[in-house]
């Protein structure tokens, strides 16, 4: 990764030649002889990976890489054992501590620059993939910001979508895009005015038509991504307020016109709602949300999709007691 050295740890100063031969022009280097140095430098300079020796002056490779992945300053740094040891219990010892891979001596540049390259891809992809994470998490967020919801109620009604998608028959990585597409639901939010989105009264109908105008603007805003979560997102913000009946909106869409998607989020989202304490609410009783969703089924909701939801409310149960154990007022 940009700026940050790979660390070659090895006792012998023909290895640490021919590493530093094989990898600085491409890479950064630091490069110690000891096991202690190895901990030491881990920690002050947060390498990007490890390439690190097992017959050490003061310590074994494996005990250095055992402490390594303790600690939680550098648990997340890959280690690849480069050594002379060549059976194959020391390549299952070397994994079994922690290493990512291993590189068998004599050194062959190709393996050594293929092996790091493919490392540092990774570390990559896992970097980008946590900030993805985090921008979903501050998009959701955002959504709900001038809104009256409390913290917790877009992580479980996410919860209780992936729920119903596995479910529905949709496979784990699907299941969990959606989980993670949900939150956003009503990133259109963001854009219509405090005095209707906080208003302590009904809303007029010239007030409706604007807020109604949410699903749009949530879309419009997701829609500016090509990451097929943000797209599963757009897709859930334009139609999350469709019913199965056609009387929803923007659009009146009806039945399986609507995605499946959004009739999935619909469900979770009213569950979610009901079942929520507000400022001018209490929350309902379990037994009379299920008679809401069943009553409901056919014309607000898919009636199979509502079927299925109400054979799982006990893992439903589950999730939002995980999520309430965690709920944070909301920031205001």
């Amino acid at each position: 990764m940009p700026n940050r050295p790979i660390l070659v740890v090895d006792d012998e100063p023909i290895n640490l030649a021919a590493l530093r031969g094989i990898l600085s022009p491409n890479y950064p280097l630091i490069c110690v002889e000891t096991g202690a140095a190895a901990l030491h430098c881990a920690r002050e300079s947060a390498p990007s990976l490890i390439l690190l020796d097992i017959q050490l002056p003061d310590r074994d490779g494996y005990a250095v890489c055992a402490e390594l992945k303790q600690d939680a300053d550098t648990e997340s740094i890959p280690v690849i054992f480069v050594s002379s040891l060549k059976d194959v219990g020391d390549e299952s010892k070397g994994f079994a501590v922690g290493g990512v891979d291993y590189i068998v001596k004599p050194l062959s540049p190709e393996i050594v620059l293929a092996r790091v390259a493919t490392h540092l891809s990774l570390v990559r992809s896992q970097a980008l993939q946590k900030s993805c994470q985090e921008a979903i998490t501050m998009l959701a967020q955002a959504g709900h910001y001038n809104d009256t919801d409390t913290g917790a109620h877009i992580w479980r009604m996410a919860g209780f979508s992936e729920a119903l998608a596995k479910a529905a028959g949709w496979s784990a990585e699907q299941a969990e895009q959606l989980r993670l597409a949900a939150p956003m639901h009503d990133m259109g939010k963001i854009g219509i005015p405090d005095a209707i989105l906080k208003a302590p009264r009904k809303l007029t109908a010239e007030e409706w038509v604007v807020m109604r105008t949410h699903s749009q603007i949530g879309h419009q805003i997701l829609s500016e991504s090509s990451s097929g979560v943000f797209k599963l997102a757009a897709e859930i913000a334009l139609n999350h307020h469709e019913k199965w009946d056609g009387s929803g909106y923007p659009n009146g869409l009806a039945g399986e016109a609507i995605p499946q998607s959004a009739r999935i989020v619909a469900i979770a989202d009213v569950f979610d709602a009901l079942t929520m304490a507000r400022p001018y609410k209490n929350a309902w009783p379990i037994e009379q949300v299920v008679q809401q969703i069943r009553s409901e089924a056919g014309t607000h909701f898919d009636p199979d999709l509502a079927a299925r939801f109400l054979e799982i409310v006990p893992q439903l149960l589950s999730i939002k007691a995980f999520w309430d154990a965690r709920e944070q007022p909301a920031l205001h």
